[in-house]
């Protein structure tokens, strides 16, 4: 993914001031000449077996191998990953404990009034290797064949249809809550613990459509189980070639997709920054992940720590303009 392509909506709003700076006090050390001198723990979030945990573990072990020493994940679950970003941004900033995370990192301060970390000023961003496309999918019982269609049917009956999401203030959520004001239509929120349990119930008709992550719903699709009529991301996906994006159906600007990233405590010096996104950048060129993460929907890319602290930046700012646009307060 281009990390120079602006989305629509990433400029909207001023950046807040938001909760509490965790590792920002750190004073800024002098970088060892023999960083790393031992192995480096790389605190994962997210719950084993999800496309995040398994990106995050193949890339730990091409990242060893590459600074010579061993990058071995620790999982630290709860408060829908607060528990681990927070270990992290409290870590001294030293090189030996990272983070690997997703966007949720930039949405989490909507929905928080109290957060024990800032996503900008708490971390150093290292890199973005990995980013899955979003995909608006259907019920095989709704009587719709494409995105105009959908649109169409959707708008005949006003919140009368349902969809599902992976929780409130998901992008799974708020994406569609964002296409739903650029169309001027309404439709039944139903969240779900995760999206696996929302995909149950797309499958059994109980709700009639949703966005997921094209690496979690391909499964479905491919099989016919249900139907993609739209890809959320601002690019189609090599996966569906033939489904274009919403932007492409009628709705400039809309772009929904999720990454991954690694970042470190702040303070750590430059040159282990520099260091440690040199190793990533050749992890994700490795042609075996590749091929491996692409079958499934996962777009391995290189990035420096500029163009993805940038990036971060405008997703910070866009979410937030997003949620004051759909009404959601933090709690």
């Amino acid at each position: 993914m281009d990390l120079n392509r602006r989305q629509a909506m990433a400029a909207m709003g001023a950046l807040s001031a938001l909760g509490t700076l965790g590792g920002a006090g750190f004073a800024r050390a002098q970088a060892p000449s023999d960083w790393p001198s031992k192995p480096i723990k790389l605190i994962m979030p997210h719950a084993a077996g999800g496309p995040t945990d398994v990106v995050g573990r193949a890339l730990a072990a091409h990242i060893g191998r590459t600074l010579g020493q061993s990058m071995y994940v620790e999982s630290k679950l709860g408060a829908a990953g607060n528990i681990g970003t927070e270990f992290v941004a409290r870590a001294a900033p030293d090189g030996y404990t990272a983070l690997y995370q997703t966007s949720g990192i930039t949405i989490v301060p909507v929905l928080y009034k109290k957060l024990n970390f800032d996503p900008l000023r708490s971390f150093v961003p290292v890199a973005m290797p990995a980013s899955i496309n979003t995909v608006i999918v259907v019920s095989n019982d709704l009587p719709v064949k494409n995105f105009a269609e959908f649109v169409q049917y959707l708008k005949a009956h006003p919140g009368k249809l349902s969809y599902g999401s992976g929780g409130n203030g998901n992008i799974t959520h708020l994406g569609i809550e964002v296409l739903l004001q650029m169309l001027g239509a309404s439709a039944v929120h139903v969240p779900y613990k995760g999206t696996a349990p929302a995909m149950a119930d797309l499958l059994g008709g109980n709700v009639q459509f949703m966005l997921d992550a094209l690496s979690s719903s391909y499964p479905f699709i491919k099989d016919g189980r249900v139907r993609a009529i739209a890809v959320g991301g601002a690019q189609r996906s090599p996966l569906l070639p033939d489904v274009p994006t919403v932007a492409e159906g009628g709705l400039a600007g809309y772009a929904m997709s999720t990454w991954q990233c690694v970042l470190l405590p702040a303070g750590t010096p430059d040159a282990i920054v520099q260091k440690l996104n040199a190793a990533v950048n050749k992890a994700v060129m490795d042609p075996d992940l590749q091929k491996q993460f692409g079958s499934i929907g996962v777009q391995l890319h290189q990035s420096t720590p500029a163009q993805f602290g940038s990036y971060m930046k405008d997703e910070v700012a866009r979410w937030a303009q997003v949620a004051q646009s759909v009404g959601i307060q933090p709690e």
